[in-house]
């Protein structure tokens, strides 16, 4: 094997030595920490997008993205590596339950950030979307902590409403003095052309409808003037609030927004639902292959071996035991044997000590 033979050999967690008394296992193993391999680094990249919009700074996603496709390598490989090959299918598929539930949770958490980045386009448009529904919704609660400015406005309208009608009325005047004038005949009018009493009299009522929509105007334009004023500064305080809100608004692009977005367009849209659960399914099965694998594989000469080195070691360690369990029990019963000459010298040692008192 060359050294990237073995290399994906470490990756699938398999036993080298073993291995390599096992030509036609060999391409089994390369291909099962082939997938190991890229899984690490598929969840390596995924991680790193998701620290990118949050922190964007590439060196803490540099780390903490070559930290996780460790970790991931890690698991990956001692889910791979713990499963053994069983006599029973039942039994080895008991054994390979817990893993294949790890492997799908590993998959899910690797899915989910690369899932954001296919879908980006369709994420900020959505994320477009809710910020202008959220600004006009911030707008019309603005506006309806300031009822005044409500207020303000009825009373522009409603001057503005008075001049238009002093307005009207002066037209309706100017329109009654030209028909007398010139002789046209209707219900407030003569027919008879010319400068007489009825146009006088018409022009009289011009003067004073001219007097009074310019009195209207002067009067109304000065209040119209201030309750703009106090409108715009109403507006500016609005306006503040706004600025203030936009503020947290702009800052809500993170992780969780484009989470939230991403299910958002799932529930919208059909072709992204099930684009969704298609990039999710392909993970999983990606995360699983290595343990389907070795489900599917008969049981090889590399697990015969591996049984039987298992076997030695256990062996081996079982001898040990019961040698050095043999040599605790012989120093046991040569204590038990001296044990008696020790209590009768002592005991005669006393004996002396006291005689000598």
């Amino acid at each position: 094997m060359n050294k990237l033979e073995r290399f994906l050999v470490f990756c699938s967690g398999a036993y080298q030595p073993l291995v390599k008394r096992c030509p036609g296992s060999i391409h089994q193993f390369i291909g099962i920490g082939g997938t190991v391999l890229f899984t690490a680094v598929f969840a390596g990249l995924s991680v790193g997008y998701a620290l990118f919009t949050v922190f964007e700074s590439i060196f803490a996603v540099l780390a903490v993205g070559i930290v996780w496709m460790l970790m991931i390598f890690n698991l990956d490989r001692y889910i791979v590596s713990t499963l053994k090959k069983r006599e029973k299918f039942l039994s080895e598929f008991k054994q390979a339950i817990p893993r294949l539930l790890l492997a799908v949770l590993i998959a899910l958490v690797i899915a989910k950030p690369l899932e954001l980045k296919i879908f980006e386009k369709e994420i900020n448009r959505e994320l477009d979307r809710q910020r202008l529904a959220t600004i006009s919704d911030s707008k019309d609660e603005i506006k309806a902590g300031y009822p005044e400015l409500l207020d303000l406005e009825a009373q522009i309208d409603e001057l503005n409403a008075e001049i238009k009608e002093k307005e009207a009325f002066r037209n309706q005047k100017q329109i009654e003095y030209d028909n007398e004038r010139f002789g046209v005949k209707t219900s407030e009018t003569t027919g008879r052309a010319g400068i007489g009493i009825n146009a006088e009299k018409k022009e009289r009522q011009l003067d004073q409808a001219q007097q009074d929509l310019e009195y209207t105007q002067s009067l109304n334009r000065k209040k119209i003037d201030d309750l703009v004023k106090q409108k715009y500064e109403l507006n500016e305080k609005m306006a503040g609030e706004l600025d203030y809100q936009m503020v947290s608004l702009d800052a809500n692009n993170g992780l969780a927004a484009r989470i939230q977005a991403l299910d958002s367009l799932t529930n919208a849209n059909n072709a992204v639902y099930w684009a969704n659960i298609l990039i999710m399914a392909l993970f999983i099965m990606i995360e699983m292959a290595p343990i389907l694998v070795k489900l599917m594989a008969k049981r090889g000469p590399y697990d015969h071996l591996l049984e039987l080195y298992e076997a030695g070691v256990i062996l081996s360690a079982d001898e040990q035991w019961y040698k050095k369990s043999r040599e605790s029990e012989l120093r046991k019963d040569v204590f038990d044997e001296i044990q008696p000459e020790r209590k009768a010298a002592r005991k005669a040692f006393d004996l002396s000590l006291l005689e000598r008192e």
